[in-house]
């Protein structure tokens, strides 16, 4: 029963941060100039505007049944750069957008569960999975995006400092960013991201060593 309920905690996060994720990509294309995603219904945390098979569902329950780090993806938010009043400088913050929401989310309720920890409030068992599945897939999933390979939000971070050939060097592996990522996550190296990451949440909570 108790593996039941951690399942369907991690993939109910799970849906809740891809959707608060891609809904902030699109606010700030909004804002930005570019009404593309609004106009798709993309500025929602609904996250049957977001969800897609393999990514938002196939991948997360996979990684949540093997009992390793969850991550997945969404239907990706679509931008039109010639809108943008800055391409270049907008471009770059609206990649940081997804990230940084889900920083932020992370954030906020690791505050709730220091205050609420602080009050003598944190007394269920279930509560406690429940916010410590929010910060840690928030985070993860924040960091996980800001690698800077495509298609991941911090290649687009990325193209916006990059100047003069180091942009063009960039701009020629981008069509092999697919590949790399596979290998990334074939090779385990998101375990050095993920633990890492564990182990200081787990000792800002007081949780760990």
């Amino acid at each position: 029963m108790a593996d039941i309920f951690r399942i369907v905690v991690q993939f109910a996060v799970v849906l809740f941060a891809l959707s608060v994720h891609e809904s902030a990509h699109a606010w700030s294309a909004d804002k930005f100039g570019d009404p593309t995603a609004r106009l798709m219904g993309r500025v929602t945390l609904n996250p049957l505007a977001h969800i897609d098979l393999i990514g938002t569902i196939i991948i997360p329950l996979i990684l949540v049944w093997a009992g390793g780090p969850v991550f997945g993806w969404a239907k990706p938010v679509m931008v039109n750069p010639n809108n943008l009043r800055n391409r270049r400088r907008d471009g770059m913050l609206v990649s940081a957008a997804g990230p940084i929401s889900n920083l932020l989310v992370a954030g906020a309720t690791i505050l709730v569960f220091l205050a609420l920890r602080s009050a003598h409030l944190l007394l269920s068992v279930p509560l406690v999975t429940i916010l410590l599945f929010l910060i840690i897939i928030n985070i993860y999933l924040a960091v996980f995006n800001l690698i800077p390979i495509p298609p991941l939000d911090g290649s687009g971070v990325l193209e916006g400092v990059l100047r003069g050939d180091a942009l063009r060097f960039y701009e020629q592996i981008k069509p092999y960013g697919f590949f790399i990522l596979i290998i990334v996550i074939y090779t385990h190296l998101l375990d050095y991201i993920a633990d890492p990451i564990f182990r200081l949440v787990m000792k800002i909570l007081g949780l760990g060593a």
